[in-house]
């Protein structure tokens, strides 16, 4: 990523570089930054630590910030309170906070002149909806506020990579570098994006703009080609555990598919439901060539289950730190901590690198382009 770039980046809440890895060699990092010693480590491990500064968000200052005007700044800041999956204390709780510690810091920047010029922060899409759409609404009407014409996509791992992950980006531009940006919504908008917009501020629909571009699947991968073929099974949990936890329906289509003698892989997640009042833990298979949002490894809940069914037989074992990995478009040459748990909650904390190079080559890139070109 040295020498020849054609843009710079700060990473905040860098994790393992997941980002840098999708911006490619198109883009110079010229800082990076995380709290985490092991993340820390695992950035080091793939790109060095020269222009990695660790520590928490809200102590840093702008002497750790680099000099010169960087073109990108972007943020996959933390999610566990906007997660639908979680308690949703929204932006003030204590993780996903984190938000504001980052932006102060482009405030800071943009006081001394030196704001970049596109921001992007990913999060989940559940920021959308936190605290009544109050929370997405907040920090458009922050960038706003700093002279952003601001925009949002909500993304799929899954058109690229074998893994449902729907991610929101939202992405901000000064005026003079907004080139691909639109006052027309698209038509395929979806309805929890056009419901946030509705619901913003006077001032800051003033400064919100649409993106027309959109991928096209063009995953040719399936759960089944990422799998490791050395990875143990345990079959005395398969048929005691796994899918007496299944509900009547999905071990009926269980059987069906064992039924047909041919090779099926489907992927599974523990999930608390509610079932005559009471509560039951139930697993609940995919069976359509994808895996589940990979997720960090903290409950016993959070690690997905593999299946697979093959002439008759079927069995079954935990997805692996590696098979993870490559539910996100990571390399095989990307060194992974050498524990699972760590190597999954650095996995599970990221962002899937081949949604960032579309994002990178179809939004960011076109945009510094033509103000180039325009200057």
């Amino acid at each position: 990523m040295a020498g020849g770039a054609d843009f710079t980046f700060l990473e905040f809440f860098a994790g393992g570089g997941m980002a840098a890895l999708g911006l490619g060699a198109r883009w110079r990092p010229v800082f990076a930054n995380d709290f985490d010693p092991m993340k820390r480590a695992a950035y080091g491990a793939n790109f060095g630590l020269e222009h990695h500064v660790a520590g928490d968000i809200h102590a840093l200052t702008l002497a750790d910030l680099p000099a010169e005007q960087a073109d990108l700044a972007w943020a996959s800041s933390p999610c566990q309170d906007l997660s639908l999956a979680g308690a949703r204390g929204g932006l003030g709780a204590r993780r996903s906070g984190a938000f504001f510690g980052f932006w102060r810091l482009v405030e800071a920047l943009d006081d001394e002149g030196r704001a970049p010029r596109l921001v992007v922060v990913e999060n989940v899409a559940g920021l959308l909806t936190s605290n009544g759409g109050a929370d997405f609404a907040r920090v458009v009407e922050m960038m706003a506020a700093r002279r952003y014409l601001v925009s949002a996509l909500l993304l799929n791992a899954a058109d690229f990579v074998p893994q449902s992950r729907p991610r929101l980006f939202i992405v901000a531009a000064r005026a003079a570098d907004a080139a691909i940006f639109s006052r027309v919504e698209p038509p395929s908008v979806p309805a929890a994006l056009a419901g946030a917009v509705e619901n913003l501020s006077h001032q800051a629909r003033r400064s919100w703009r649409w993106i027309a571009a959109a991928p096209v699947c063009r995953r040719n991968l399936s759960l089944a080609d990422i799998l490791d073929g050395t990875a143990a099974f345990d079959p005395a949990r398969t048929t005691r555990e796994r899918l007496s936890q299944m509900t009547p329906r999905q071990r009926a289509a269980i059987r069906e598919l064992q039924s047909s003698g041919a090779r099926h892989v489907g992927a599974a997640f523990r999930r608390v439901r509610i079932e005559d009042g009471e509560k039951r833990l139930r697993i609940e298979a995919r069976f359509d060539g994808l895996a589940g949002c990979v997720r960090t490894a903290a409950g016993g809940s959070s690690r997905q289950i593999i299946f697979e069914i093959d002439r008759g037989k079927i069995r079954s074992r935990l997805m692996t730190a590696r098979e993870a990995a490559r539910a996100m478009g990571l390399p095989e040459a990307y060194i992974l901590p050498a524990g699972a748990t760590a190597a999954l909650k650095l996995v599970g904390d990221g962002v899937a690198p081949p949604v960032v190079s579309w994002l990178a080559g179809n939004v960011l890139e076109p945009m510094l382009v033509r103000a180039q070109k325009a200057a």
